[in-house]
């Protein structure tokens, strides 16, 4: 025969328990469920070690006269910080030999030092002024760091169609780091393979300022994905920039001495 003091015990672990798989299978807020997708893209392209890659950069000004810059890209993935990134300008005859070199952190300030050959010197950039353009193009040089979880809060937004098969999740990401040449952020990610597809940067007026569509993905090493072309828009000064990727390769062999201020200076 059941005692007072076990029938309460019993309704007490049957109240607990439910309440456990309710709070278990309660809906993720849109703020949860954004930073649960950035995570989920970010641990998809996470193991490739390092890369290079050729590009191609073509400026196009408002009237359509266009002038192109032929760069290498290399890149080592960070363990417990951010992406370290070496671009190295092949032409023109005007910036070859010019290399950047970029430590991307999470809402630490990214490290980032120019060399420029004619001066023979290699300038730190500050980082207050990383929404300058880069080389001219359409590219701040906040867009050229690796995009760190860290950096932003999310909002979850939509999915929605975004090319033959595909759905996207759209989310809106504000940078949590200081300085940024942004206010907003809204991405375009598909669902499958969190491609990142499309993004809309809006400026510190909270006005559209312009928009990066990726097209042509390839994998690699069976899992990673990258576009061959990028096409970055200003809307508001009617300037355009492309860049095409081609040879990518991983696992090359790169280490941290590879990037360093004494490598870009040679």
């Amino acid at each position: 025969m059941l005692t007072k003091k076990m029938k309460l015990a019993g309704v007490l672990a049957t109240f607990t328990l439910l309440s456990i798989n309710a709070f278990a299978k309660a809906p993720l807020n849109p703020q949860q469920k954004g930073l649960q997708i950035a995570k989920a893209a970010d641990a998809k392209d996470t193991g490739y070690g390092d890369s290079t890659a050729n590009m191609v950069m073509t400026l196009k000004n408002r009237a359509g006269k266009t002038s192109r810059r032929i760069i290498r890209i290399k890149t080592l993935e960070g363990r417990g910080d951010g992406d370290k990134s070496l671009s190295l300008f092949d032409q023109p005859q005007d910036v070859k030999g010019t290399a950047m070199l970029t430590f991307s952190h999470g809402l630490k300030p990214d490290d980032q030092w120019l060399y420029l050959p004619a001066l023979k010197r290699v300038k730190r950039i500050n980082s207050r002024n990383k929404s300058g353009p880069f080389m001219g193009s359409e590219f701040a040089f906040e867009d050229l760091g690796s995009q760190e979880v860290e950096k932003y809060k999310y909002k979850y937004l939509r999915n929605e169609k975004c090319g033959p098969g595909w759905t996207c999740t759209v989310t809106e990401r504000t940078p949590a780091y200081k300085y940024s040449g942004y206010s907003k952020q809204l991405v375009w990610l598909d669902t499958k393979e969190y491609r990142p597809v499309k993004v809309m940067f809006y400026d510190r007026k909270k006005s559209l300022l312009k928009t990066l569509q990726a097209t042509g993905f390839k994998k690699y090493l069976g899992r990673y994905w990258r576009p061959t072309t990028m096409n970055m828009i200003n809307h508001q000064t009617g300037k355009s920039t492309i860049l095409q990727w081609t040879n990518y390769k991983f696992r090359t062999g790169l280490t941290a001495r590879d990037f360093n201020k004494k490598a870009i200076a040679r």
